[in-house]
């Protein structure tokens, strides 16, 4: 008799599983409806909460003004001068402010701070969606030791599958290669089950929240 490797034990049961097959033991099991139970509280306040727990900073800017006087307080309580921003939208902020940037890989390797866009925030669970869409890619929300993003209070959404949907709304067909939820700055524990931060990836994490609902203020 031929002996079976336990691949081939496995890979036949597999078979005898997919050509028999049981009857669903829970046929009454709702698998459509949410597992989480919608909030009433208001999403860019949850998201602060949340971003707050880990370990991110949270500024509310009232309009576009307050947005320009908070950025500008936190470059310089930060002293930050090597500044990379690839984005028009937020080249345009920077020079309002009359403050300096790069905005090509020259110089990369000493950058101090990415300042980017993203696509959504995360209320449920205080994150960040970016995709490779982005003008800013992956390197800026990575490579600095600090990273800033601008977002909109219109970008705020309950779930993460809310916000692939937006994803998936707004490149209709053509979907980034890339799509990663940042939870707050990179850290790890797995080095005597001490908590660093920036192990792999920025140590400061910043949101600044332009409330667009509110621009004509």
């Amino acid at each position: 008799m031929q002996d079976i490797t336990p691949k081939e034990l496995m890979l036949k049961s597999i078979r005898k599983a997919l050509i028999h097959k049981s009857d669903n033991p829970y046929p009454k099991l709702d698998f459509e409806s949410n597992v989480y139970t919608k909030s009433d509280e208001i999403l860019e306040m949850r998201f602060a909460e949340e971003f707050n727990k880990v370990n991110g900073e949270f500024i509310y800017c009232e309009n576009s003004k307050t947005l320009l006087d908070n950025l500008r307080e936190l470059i310089f309580a930060k002293k930050w001068k090597e500044i990379f921003c690839w984005e028009k939208s937020v080249q345009e902020v920077l020079n309002e402010l009359n403050i300096q940037y790069l905005s090509d890989d020259k110089g990369l390797e000493n950058v101090e701070v990415g300042i980017t866009l993203c696509e959504c925030l995360v209320a449920r669970t205080g994150s960040i969606l970016v995709s490779s869409k982005q003008l800013a890619g992956r390197r800026l929300t990575i490579y600095p030791p600090s990273h800033v993003v601008i977002a909109k209070v219109s970008q705020l959404v309950e779930d993460i599958g809310d916000g692939l949907k937006v994803i998936k709304n707004k490149y209709n067909n053509s979907l980034p290669t890339m799509i990663t939820n940042v939870a707050g700055p990179s850290r790890t524990a797995d080095i005597e089950k001490t908590l660093v931060l920036g192990a792999h990836g920025p140590k400061e994490l910043f949101v600044l929240l332009v409330d667009d609902k509110n621009s004509s203020k």
